[in-house]
């Protein structure tokens, strides 16, 4: 059998460089906003021009259980901070968009968890629990995370709540326990708060 010829062994090169480049792009995205879609199902979502979508009171879905260990080893169930208003930050020390993000919400934290807020991370897609550590503190993230390495906490959600594909998302979760709000991308200090607002004013 002779040997590929060279134009042909350039065609292949180039091939193999596309369909890596294809591939980075669309791990990168995976990270970033991921849209703006939940997967379907009928959730009552609004998504305004910020990207950020709201659910109307009356016509908000449950948040699911979630409970288990947390990235430090600690236990946290979501259910018991009922009657608070719930910041759910799902995140990977992996995800740029995440990196980018920490500290916008940590700072938030800290202005707020006096007023009845508490805030939870859902890690994910971490295969080490020492990797969110490192990320926690290199962020000074003093919130507690849940170690959710395979995403099972995340199938948990009603379709159309919560892109599990969409890394970073955030949701505001209301002192029934229910979804207020929900966004899929990284989030300044600014975005946050704004989310956060109406759910507090709540009665």
């Amino acid at each position: 059998m002779s040997a590929a010829s060279p134009s042909r062994t350039r065609v292949r090169a180039t091939l193999l460089t596309a369909g890596a480049v294809a591939a980075a792009a669309l791990t990168l995205s995976s990270c970033s906003s991921g849209g703006t879609s939940g997967g379907g199902g009928n959730t009552n979502f609004v998504t305004g021009t910020d990207g950020v979508a709201t659910v109307a009171k009356g016509e908000r879905a449950d948040v699911p259980e979630l409970s288990g260990t947390t990235v430090d080893g600690g236990q946290v169930n979501v259910a018991d901070y009922k009657g608070k208003v719930v910041v759910l930050n799902v995140w990977g020390s992996w995800c740029p968009p995440c990196r980018a993000e920490a500290k916008n919400l940590e700072t938030v934290y800290r202005d707020v968890k006096d007023q009845g807020v508490e805030f939870v991370g859902i890690n994910t897609r971490d295969p080490k629990p020492s990797l969110a550590k490192a990320f926690e503190k290199e962020f000074g993230v003093s919130y507690p995370s849940l170690y959710d390495p395979t995403g099972k906490l995340m199938l948990r959600f009603k379709k159309g709540t919560l892109n599990p594909q969409a890394i970073p998302s955030t949701l505001i979760i209301d002192r029934e326990g229910k979804i207020a709000a929900r966004t899929l991308q990284a989030l300044s200090e600014e975005k946050l708060r704004a989310m956060l607002k109406p759910v507090l004013a709540e009665k």
